[in-house]
């Protein structure tokens, strides 16, 4: 048997791609970045890069979301965050002709968090915003007409783009990940307007608060009270220790 040779095998790289979402103005918002050098230049894309010899994928995740956004994300691994960002790995993509360059394997992250401010570009981005999902998934025509997104996506980033949005709006039907959304302490009303803005659709808010609050550990008093959504003063509740939800909270047919 000859001796292994590296230089037999044809090269290529590995990259990771951050599906970065949060709920703005009610709205579930991607971040979306321009790009500055080619390929694809001047298009938008999701904020990702290359992964470097010395860094794991959690890692290289972790570093591309605050260089291209300034924005810093909790693993998945680590203790729940207090200002922070639900961080999990997603899928590969590996089309061979992803990417003009090179054969290029992507391993895309799904990052949550709550409402976060405006992101700034940083790294090979030339600029850095956050814009509603189906704008970015339809190319809408006013937001086209605005040249602010008229062409689609680089490289096949809506196709990933669509499949983190697609894992958000599944998993928040059995497990807590709804709550990622949401600042530390929040209201039965804020949580529902979370799933509301995930789903895209109106949620009782009598049958929402009956679900959330009867399943054990979902949801713990704080003993406090907020005014901030007008009105008479709510009850703020903070994440439980529960991960999964039984019975779970099924998404209305649309």
């Amino acid at each position: 048997m000859p001796p292994y040779d590296p230089s037999a095998f044809p090269p290529f790289a590995v990259t990771v791609d951050l599906v970065v979402l949060t709920v703005r103005r009610h709205a579930l918002c991607a971040l979306a970045v321009r790009r500055g050098e080619p390929p694809f230049q001047g298009r938008w894309a999701l904020p990702g890069g290359f992964v470097r010899a010395d860094e794991d994928l959690e890692g290289a995740a972790a570093r591309e979301l605050a260089e291209e956004s300034g924005l810093h994300a909790q693993s998945s691994a680590g203790p729940p965050p207090v200002h922070g960002a639900h961080l999990e790995q997603l899928a590969t993509y590996g089309d061979p002709k992803r990417d003009p360059r090179m054969r290029v394997v992507s391993v895309a992250h799904l990052v949550l968090a709550p409402d976060l401010p405006a992101p700034r570009a940083g790294g090979d981005a030339h600029s850095a915003r956050w814009a509603p999902v189906e704008s970015l998934l339809e190319q809408d025509d006013s937001l086209a007409r605005e040249g602010e997104l008229a062409a689609p996506l680089a490289f096949d980033h809506a196709r990933i783009l669509g499949d983190g949005v697609e894992r958000a709006r599944s998993k928040i039907e059995y497990s807590s990940l709804a709550t990622a959304f949401c600042p530390p302490e929040f209201t039965v009303g804020e949580l529902r307007r979370v799933y509301e803005a995930v789903w895209g659709v109106a949620l009782d808010p009598r049958n929402f608060h009956r679900k959330v609050t009867g399943t054990p550990g979902f949801l713990v008093p704080t003993g406090g009270t907020t005014t901030r959504q007008g009105g008479r003063p709510a009850q703020l509740f903070r994440a439980g220790g529960a991960t999964l939800l039984n019975p779970p909270m099924l998404r209305p047919e649309v």
